[in-house]
């Protein structure tokens, strides 16, 4: 099990955490799915798959796609609606010590705000966290999360309908990631995650299609690493909120390099697929590096990068 000890301790804007790894939304479902198979007690925290105001279905299949380094994923987002979180998944999750994020989904301004307010003061959910990457349908399908004046609204938008935690999900099919995460603070949110899925596709030349039904898909794994690592680390030096890493997270070293580049915290994703246990692992990989290099506690090592020129 995850020591619990002062050293791996982590607040992210209010939100206490035993450790600071959480798993990612989408990559976790709502912590029944891994129950049977790891301690979720020994996680930071769990940020549930993307809920939205009605029941979506989703995209049709294929859905997946297994890239070199990686994955491409077009589930479209299905969850069956805020209710079901609230009466079904929610009462469950509450056994367990461990601080829960809601990932947020709508198409809509309105859609997002009033799933805020619906979660507003319901029992055992630590914050919010806010997928800005989906396509707002009354300005032309353009993604919340490209446009900095949609990223402002939307932000406004649900702070403006709960008390709790408000962390934008960042998309990073963008110019400037710094200034999204800049757009973000001035906005009102507490905190911001990143990266989002990279835009991506594949095709088998054999039968000349494409291997998703949707075309297009999100790419996540190993193989976005680096560029996630860079967006980290601009983003980080551009708010005063603390920023929560992920993209590409597989070891305890990868998880370590995202908090060195700023990230107060970080997600786990497409590593729970291949292995349930990659969280509780990772956290307890950072505290074998904090021990072996004399830091006293993870928030030592949060920016503490070097550069090469100094």
């Amino acid at each position: 099990m995850v020591a619990e000890n002062n050293r791996l301790k982590t607040e992210i804007a209010g939100i206490s955490m035993k450790n600071p790894v959480m798993v990612a939304s989408g990559t976790f479902g709502f912590g029944r799915e891994y129950a049977d198979f790891i301690n979720i007690e020994e996680l930071g925290a769990i940020v549930t798959k993307g809920t939205s105001l009605l029941p979506w279905p989703g995209n049709p299949p294929d859905r997946i796609a297994e890239t070199p380094a990686g994955m491409l994923n077009a589930i479209g987002l299905q969850n069956d609606g805020v209710e079901s979180l609230i009466s079904e998944k929610l009462p469950w999750l509450r056994q367990f010590d461990v601080a829960v994020i809601v990932n947020v989904v709508g198409k809509t301004l309105d859609e997002y705000a009033e799933v805020a307010r619906r979660l507003d003061g319901v029992p055992g959910i630590c914050g919010l966290e806010i997928n800005i990457s989906c396509p707002n349908v009354k300005e032309g399908c353009i993604a919340f999360g490209t446009d900095a004046g949609m990223t402002a609204a939307v932000v406004g938008s649900v702070k403006a309908a709960t008390k709790l935690p408000v962390i934008p999900k960042l998309s990073p099919n963008v110019t400037d990631i710094a200034a999204m995460a800049h757009v973000c603070e001035d906005s009102g949110a507490d905190a911001v995650s990143l990266i989002n899925t990279l835009m991506g596709t594949s095709i088998d030349a054999e039968t000349r299609t494409f291997r998703l039904a949707n075309i297009t898909g999100g790419l996540s794994g190993p193989a976005i690493k680096p560029v996630a690592l860079r967006m980290v680390w601009q983003a980080a030096g551009a708010v005063s909120i603390p920023v929560i890493g992920m993209g590409g997270i597989s070891c305890a070293q990868d998880a370590v390099e995202f908090m060195l580049a700023g990230a107060s915290a970080v997600q786990v994703g497409t590593a729970n697929f291949i292995n349930p246990n990659a969280g509780p692992k990772i956290a307890r990989g950072i505290d074998d590096y904090l021990a072996r290099h004399n830091f006293e506690h993870v928030k030592d090592i949060v920016g503490a990068v070097k550069s090469n020129n100094l």
